[in-house]
């Protein structure tokens, strides 16, 4: 794991155990509570209109900041229980996804790459 996220991953181990919380964190039980916090960062943005999820006052970003904290915390602690380095996963992925979705196929379209396969 490299540096910014080592750290994170090291105050995460220490909190957890001054609190004797490592026995809940399997890497299922972790999956599952970030989801939770994935789906109460999408409630910031529920009913928004497109313009206002991009104007956000103080207190709507101050939610969104915890929120992203905490799906950030947990994909590390879960990383961490897996020995996953996160930033070389995310370097990885983003050649696979480079390789899936080519410019020029691509360039200003939303389609998933499995439903431009069949354009070509």
């Amino acid at each position: 794991m490299t540096d910014p996220f080592k750290q994170l991953h090291d105050a995460m181990e220490e909190f957890s155990a001054e609190r004797d919380w490592d026995q809940f964190h399997s890497p299922k039980n972790l999956a599952m509570a970030l989801t939770v916090e994935a789906a109460e960062l999408q409630e910031c943005f529920q009913w928004l209109t497109e313009a206002q999820s991009q104007a956000l006052d103080e207190k709507q970003l101050a939610a969104v900041r915890d929120e992203i904290a905490d799906v950030q915390l947990y994909l590390v602690r879960l990383a961490g229980k897996l020995d996953v380095d996160i930033e070389a996963a995310c370097r990885a992925k983003m050649e696979k996804n480079a390789e899936k979705y080519p410019i020029d196929q691509v360039k200003g379209r939303a389609k998933k790459y499995t439903n431009f396969m069949s354009d070509r």
